[in-house]
């Protein structure tokens, strides 16, 4: 802190604040242009994004859909309706005829499944004895390395190879016995009991294999800890529906029990019994504990019941392996039919007890059996199933009298009797729905009519012109805003003296004008309007804009606007609508080059000039001109300060100096009145 004028009497502080104030003055202004230049960047920045937008514009009015938006109408949409892309040719159709309607194949069961559907299977009674003895296992490969064709699931034996269920990236691959002689064909996978898979060719990287199977049986291993400081009173296998399992301890067998007593059977060797186990969840209570260091080994089997779905689809012929196991539930089973490849839909109703299978798709997909004459001899089925759990517990069967064949629609358009496999189909880029059937007869018919969506393609064209409006009265507006000359950014010391209310007037009156004659935006309204102006040969009726009602406001003040006689536009869009399409997006050589082409291009450029002088919002500065102006400013800004510091603590020191100066000079007169005192 300074303290002066003790010695003079004067406010130093003050003195030496005036007079840094006058050095000041090449410091303020520097300020106030970097204020300028900051300023200048911001409304190059404004109009750019401004640009961009209308960029985007143009890029989607390059776009076919934009001129040829098409209307469907059908004369009796309770029969047939329809929708319609703007790639449909204008068109009618007629459909005099709809003979059947498109039909999913349904499968129903032969009897009453009198379960409850929300137990689990193992805890009901249902008749015939369908579970088997084994493993339920799913493993999942993820291919990372590069030529990779073999795979090996290292669990145990396989039972029944032949059944297990592998997909490839979700595509259901045909299972069949290894033979070393020869390699799979293309589509299949070759699998051995020991689990070890082999395809057709090393699989694409980053593949993903999942193998479902059934393990003969299955061991697990564990030791308790040997610092453990308590006896081991619960462990779990990792597996429920336990149909029979074998505990090891000190290489003594200790089997599970046949008899379930409070949900837990005994294990025992002989009459020594070590334990119980949880035949439904896996859980272990070892009685009293085993001690700690103690190895155990588990092998057990489930029950386990397997069965098949064999559905043909439009992608051909699927089948699907299900695993269930005692704990899962009917709901269970159905969900995961019903999630599952197999391309049907399995449903229970609780009031009949019966079931179906409904294929998800509608159509016939399944070939019947010709004799030589073309008659059919065999009506194939299109939803076949297998396995116990199938027929003898949900008493599904194969017989063709329990299946409702899938149909295709039938129907005559424009005098051609045709077939679809759904009842909503596309033709020609129009989409029809058959909602009934109806006879050929007179006034049964439904006319579909495919026309130009005028009004559609009218507000499309009205959105650019109120886009390029709004781009040019921006412009326009910068380029004409008038400059404040009296007006300079406000320094450090006057924001002090002024509210913010007043702060943001002024700012606002600096600011005007400052780009008032730019040249680079001056060059990018005159572009536009050559380019609005500019004749297209489009092959058709029209070639310039104001041929289509769209032309500049006779007011030269607005800088070139364009206004729309709504009346000529839609009458040229009923009148010629390709020759209107071409005239804003021909695609062709220069004379041929339609005008959103043109703006695109003159968009374009002038977004890149704006660019390299005020840059994005990402730029540094050092990556345009402005930003390299604004280094310089800002060098010169940290030189000046530096010499304010050493100009100030030059005046400090000269008024230290004086104040020294005259204390001395008080002294000495202090001293000399005393001495004449004495006189």
């Amino acid at each position: 802190m300074r303290i002066a004028g003790l010695a003079s009497g004067m406010d130093i502080d003050m003195m030496v604040k005036n007079l840094m104030q006058a050095e000041r003055l090449p410091l303020d202004k520097l300020k106030q242009k970097k204020q300028i230049l900051e300023w200048q960047r911001d409304d190059y920045r404004s109009i750019n994004t401004q640009l961009l937008s209308f960029r985007d514009k143009l890029a989607q009015l390059k776009l076919t859909p934009n001129y040829r938006a098409r209307t469907v109408t059908s004369s009796n949409e309770d029969k047939v309706s329809a929708t319609v892309t703007s790639g449909a040719s204008q068109a009618s159709y007629s459909i005099s005829q709809v003979e059947q309607l498109a039909t999913a194949a349904t499968r129903k069961n032969a009897g009453k499944v009198t379960i409850d559907p929300t137990k689990s299977l193992g805890s009901q009674n249902m008749g015939d004895n369908f579970w088997s003895q084994g493993v339920v296992q799913s493993k999942t490969f993820n291919v990372k390395e590069e030529n990779k064709s073999t795979f090996q699931l290292q669990e145990g034996t396989l039972k029944d190879p032949l059944k297990a269920s592998v997909k490839v990236n979700g595509q259901s691959m045909e299972v069949i016995p290894y033979d070393s002689s020869k390699l799979p064909e293309k589509g299949q996978v070759a699998i051995d009991s020991a689990g070890n898979l082999t395809f057709n060719e090393a699989l694409a990287k980053d593949s993903v294999v999942k193998v479902d199977y059934i393990l003969v049986e299955k061991k697990v291993e564990f030791q308790h800890a040997d610092d453990a400081k308590d006896p081991l009173k619960n462990w779990n296998i990792g597996a429920g529906s336990i149909a029979s399992a074998t505990i090891t301890i000190n290489s003594v067998d200790y089997k599970m029990d046949t008899i379930v007593t409070d949900g837990f059977a005994a294990l025992k060797n002989g009459d020594t019994v070590i334990g119980k186990i949880n035949p439904t969840t896996g859980a272990i209570i070892f009685e009293p504990g085993l001690e700690k260091g103690t190895k155990v080994d588990a092998t057990f089997k489930q029950n386990y019941s397997a069965f098949e779905i064999e559905t043909h689809t439009s992608k051909g012929k699927v089948k699907e392996q299900f695993y269930i196991t005692e704990n899962d539930t009917l709901n269970s089973v159905i969900r995961k039919v019903n999630e599952s490849d197999a391309g049907v839909t399995m449903f229970y109703d609780s009031h009949t007890q019966q079931m179906t299978l409904t294929r998800k798709e509608t159509g016939d997909f399944n070939k019947d059996t010709l004799d030589d004459d073309g008659k059919v001899t065999t009506r194939n089925a299109e939803i076949v199933v297998s396995g116990d759990f199938m027929e003898k517990v949900l008493h599904f069967n194969n017989d063709m009298e329990h299946e409702n064949g899938g149909q295709n629609a039938k129907f005559t358009i424009n005098g051609l009797a045709t077939e679809r496999n759904s009842n909503t189909f596309d033709m020609n880029g129009v989409t029809f729905t058959l909602k009934q059937t109806f006879a050929e007869s007179p006034g049964e018919s439904v006319a579909i009519s495919i026309g130009n969506d005028s009004n559609q393609v009218f507000e499309n064209i009205k959105g650019f012109v109120d886009q390029y409006n709004e781009l040019i009265a921006e412009i326009g507006n910068k380029l004409t805003e008038k400059k404040n000359r009296d007006y300079k950014p406000l320094t450090d010391e006057e924001r002090e003296e002024l509210s913010d209310k007043q702060i943001e007037k002024w700012e606002d009156l600096a600011r005007s004008g400052l780009l008032r004659n730019d040249p680079a935006l001056s060059g990018v309204i005159s572009a536009m309007r050559l380019d609005i102006s500019s004749n297209v040969e489009t092959n058709g009726l029209f070639s310039q804009l104001a041929s289509i009602g769209i032309s500049t406001t006779s007011n030269y003040m607005e800088g070139g606007k364009l206004e729309i006689n709504e009346a000529k536009l839609k009458e040229a869009l009923e009148k010629d609508p390709g020759s209107v399409e071409n005239l804003f997006r021909g695609t062709g050589s220069d004379a041929g080059r339609g005008i959103v082409h043109k703006l695109y291009d003159t968009v374009d450029a002038s977004i890149k000039k704006v660019q390299d002088k005020a840059g994005r919002a990402t730029s540094t500065d050092q990556q345009f001109a402005l930003g390299r102006e604004l280094l310089n400013v800002g060098k010169g800004i940290d030189r000046f300060e530096d010499k304010m510091k050493i100009v100030e603590a030059r005046y400090w020191k000269q008024f230290t100096a004086m104040e020294q100066a005259i204390q001395k000079a008080n002294s000495q007169s202090a001293y000399l009145m005393q001495q004449f005192s004495g006189f």
